[in-house]
């Protein structure tokens, strides 16, 4: 495990601010009435406790970290361990993770890429068989599926830098649930009775078949000694001893199992990189919108932001049909340019500056109003236009928002990518299937190379784009993110808009119907939709229709009247935790 550090590892406020402002982009005001202005947004400096996570006994696991002294990071490091046991459908130690990072003291952000990498053995066509790709479904079954995983390595290299506690003290919490077992949740539950897939692979079944042979299910206690074993490998050894030793050994021989074995091995395995890249942050109304760059899809969800500004339908607030039709045409134009262009950076050239440039976004946002149907990639400076775009991202995803007793804060995204990832197990996790995030046809017709094709060593595109929100004077304001395969784009800019343009208390925000739109459909949550505001949106062309996308599982806060305004999406299990408790629920 060699851990990278780009050229550009920590972009600092100061610098981002005088570059977006140079090229043109000026701050503006909010115009929704009871919107904060910029001396209101974060009058005193924020400070923790905060844990917003998908289950209560990680978030309880965090904030007793936090509560011993332990910084951001280190809490993320527990919570991460406490997830992969209670939650194992959605992220893991198998997996792979972004992580924003916010130093209170120096004010500066960094992105932490834990991505998976694939194989060296991987070429364009992995997922050929007999001359034409496999079908989804087997692909993630198989052993092709499962890059290195990303996420020890990631916390590891981020706990490094930004520590208090020792490592070897950040597993306990987790180790002990392993053992003494833990209480099935409902959600869990409903995943482990699902009648094929991932979830009745014979790992699966060893996993989740109970000594009398039935299922275990909710209120039922299950306990996970060999991760308890695995947790204690890496809390003496350190994350090396993930990457080296029996842990590697114990993924590259599961990875060979059949069906279809996959070719990762212990020298792939050791050779992973977690890299520390300088933060993508771009200016927003009266705030600053930070993400990670590429080979995360952050890049758009500025973008979408970018075209908001050019948009006054969106003011209008979440009773109006004007502003969810803005937003769903807004989208179709982000997903055309994001499937087109964003892929691993050290394999394709990715178009940053053009996706963002004023005038490319002006020239975006003008085409929302005329848009009938699935919009077409546009052409930004810079953007070498690439083949059309096979990639598919289900469900299996969490985000964790954490922000310590200094002020520095953590927004993480994490994923095993499936539920149960590719349903293969060793030392008590799932592995992640997220070389299945690549794009399965390496070509278009006519030869044209797609952005997100496979190769060997590269970390496939993701949609995970975590969110660290400053004020223009560099102060933390707030952070959050979702689950949500490749729609998390789609979530994550409601929650922004709602909280930030609409003024809607964090919660309120984050239980808003989702409006999901690629291509020629809208995926809703239509039972959130009230039925006057889903006539008027079917009257613009907006005919609502189940989400057919993970849903969403929003989680994180803003500093508000020197408190926490907290959520957790309603749609999940997750809690908030703060010192406050007016703060979250």
């Amino acid at each position: 495990m060699r851990p990278v550090r780009s050229s550009l590892a920590v972009l600092s406020l100061s610098v981002v601010l005088t570059v977006t402002t140079a090229c043109g982009t000026l701050p503006r005001w909010p115009t929704v009435p009871g919107a904060v202005t910029a001396a209101e947004a974060a009058p005193l400096p924020a400070r923790g406790p905060f844990v917003a996570a998908a289950n209560p006994l990680a978030v309880a696991a965090g904030m007793a970290v936090l509560q011993r002294g332990g910084s951001a990071v280190d809490a993320a490091v527990a919570v991460q361990a406490v997830l992969g046991l209670v939650e194992p459908q959605s992220s893991g130690l198998g997996g792979g993770a972004f992580l924003m990072h916010f130093d209170a003291a120096t004010g500066e952000v960094t992105a932490y890429d834990g991505r998976e990498t694939a194989p060296a053995s991987a070429t364009a066509r992995l997922f050929y068989e007999d001359g034409k790709p496999l079908g989804f479904g087997d692909a993630v079954l198989s052993g092709r599926s499962t890059g290195t995983p990303g996420v020890v390595a990631m916390l590891g290299l981020a706990q490094h830098d930004h520590g208090s506690l020792a490592w070897a003290g950040l597993f306990g919490d987790a180790a002990a649930l392993a053992l003494d077992g833990f209480i099935v949740s409902p959600r869990l539950a409903g995943f482990i009775a699902a009648p094929a897939g991932q979830a009745r692979t014979g790992w699966a079944d060893a996993y989740f078949t109970r000594p009398d042979g039935g299922r275990y299910g909710a209120g039922d206690r299950l306990r996970n000694p060999a991760y308890a074993e695995t947790l204690a490998r890496i809390a003496a050894g350190g994350p090396q001893a993930f990457y080296r030793g029996p842990i590697a050994e114990g993924i590259a021989a599961t990875v060979a199992e059949a069906p279809r074995p996959g070719d990762l091995t212990t020298a792939d395995i050791a050779a992973y990189s977690p890299i520390e890249r300088g933060a993508l942050c771009r200016p927003y109304r009266i705030y600053v919108i930070c993400v990670p760059p590429p080979p995360s899809s952050g890049v758009a969800l500025l973008q979408l932001l970018a075209m908001a500004e050019q948009t006054p339908d969106i003011d209008q607030g979440p009773d109006s049909a004007a502003a969810w039709t803005a937003f769903a045409q807004l989208q179709r134009l982000m997903y055309a340019d994001r499937n087109r262009y964003v892929g691993d950076p050290a394999f394709v050239g990715v178009p940053v500056a053009g996706l963002l440039d004023p005038a490319y976004v002006a020239g975006r946002a003008a085409l929302a109003p005329g848009l009938n149907g699935a919009a077409a990639a546009g052409t930004p400076p810079g953007g070498i236009f690439r083949g059309a775009d096979a990639t598919a991202e289900p469900a299996g995803t969490s985000h964790v928002v954490i922000v310590d007793a200094a002020g520095n804060a953590v927004s993480m995204t994490t994923t095993v990518e499936s539920v149960f990832g590719s349903g293969r197990m060793t030392g008590g996790f799932f592995l992640n299937n997220q070389l299945t995030d690549f794009s399965f046809e390496p070509t278009r017709p006519d030869g044209g190379p797609a952005a997100n094709a496979v190769a060997a060593g590269k970390r496939p595109r993701s949609s995970m784009s975590p969110v660290i929100i400053l004020d223009r004077q560099g102060r933390l304001v707030g952070a959050l993110g979702s689950p949500g395969g490749s729609s998390i784009l789609a979530y994550n800019a409601k929650a922004l808009i709602a909280t930030l343009d609409w003024n809607l208390p964090v919660q309120t925000a984050f239980d808003l119907p989702n409006l999901v739109a690629k291509g020629d459909g809208f995926g809703a949550d239509t039972d959130r939709f009230a039925a006057a505001l889903a006539a008027d949106l079917a009257a613009r062309g907006i005919e609502l229709r189940p989400n057919a996308s993970e849903n969403s599982g929003l989680h994180g806060g803003l500093w508000r009247d020197g408190h926490w305004d907290g959520g957790a999406d309603d749609r999940r299990e997750g809690v908030v935790a703060t010192a406050d408790p007016a703060s979250g629920r």
